[in-house]
């Protein structure tokens, strides 16, 4: 079953008992990880960045590998990582071991992009178990990958690995932007739907973002990329600060 190929099992299906355990399970080690890092130093958090990233391509290559096993070489959306969520993957890389700039776009990343995309496939994981049973590999992957961005986002905010700011805006806009034009142009090539700005996707809020923008569907979901998470997390951090700043006046 760990292994199998898709339809030999009934899959595990959203909001089961199935997806509240694997959710449950993944907040449960999302909470103790940030109880035994929330101390970390700069240094310390940088590691534990570099270390998740190395384990998140590790995990991604096996399914990519476990995809083309199973047949699915003509279908590149099952295994080409070029969704939002898949910026984890490259922010990571420029996050660890780049400087400057390049850092810094990953770093922003890593506190918008990986919180909110993490988070928002825990409640809706629409890829994994609607496809395969509970304990199946990508079940398991799917849950791991985006719970250690969702850690990995909440560890740089705590720690204040990363302070949050206004103009901040402009590097998370960079990494999307790029993401989006490579996107764009393969979804044309091999007629995928990578980012999910060029088809539908049923039963999801890209649904009905796309039955509401007709023709600009491509360029409504571009702009909600690389505004949308931006302005749902920014508030929040500066809310946050407001709160602490008081605390220790």
């Amino acid at each position: 079953m760990f292994f199998a190929k898709p339809g030999e099992y009934e899959p595990c299906g959203m909001f089961t008992w199935g997806h509240a355990l694997l959710l449950s399970i993944t907040i449960i080690c999302i909470i103790l990880g940030l109880h035994f890092s929330k101390k970390c130093s700069k240094e310390q958090v940088k590691k534990i960045i570099t270390i998740s990233t190395v384990v998140l391509w590790i995990v991604e290559i096996i399914k990519i590998i476990f995809n083309l096993s199973v047949g699915l070489v003509k279908e590149p959306n099952h295994y080409v990582p070029l969704y939002y969520c898949s910026i984890i993957l490259y922010a990571g890389i420029l996050s660890s071991f780049c400087k400057g700039i390049l850092k810094k776009i990953g770093d922003i990343f890593i506190a918008v992009g990986a919180l909110i995309g993490g988070a928002f496939f825990l409640s809706c994981p629409n890829t994994s178990i609607a496809m395969y049973p509970l304990w199946h590999y990508l079940s398991i992957q799917s849950f791991f990958f985006h719970g250690t961005m969702v850690y990995l986002g909440i560890l740089v905010h705590i720690t204040d690995y990363v302070d949050l700011k206004l103009s901040d805006i402009k590097y998370y806009m960079i990494i999307i932007a790029v993401m989006l034009v490579i996107s764009y142009f393969a979804n044309k090539a091999l007629d995928t739907n990578f980012m999910f700005i060029s088809k539908d996707f049923p039963g999801t809020p890209v649904s009905v973002i796309y039955h509401l923008s007709g023709k600009l569907f491509t360029v409504v979901m571009s702009v909600l990329h690389m505004t949308l998470p931006f302005f749902l997390v920014y508030p929040v951090r500066r809310l946050a600060v407001k709160v602490s700043e008081r605390k220790s006046a």
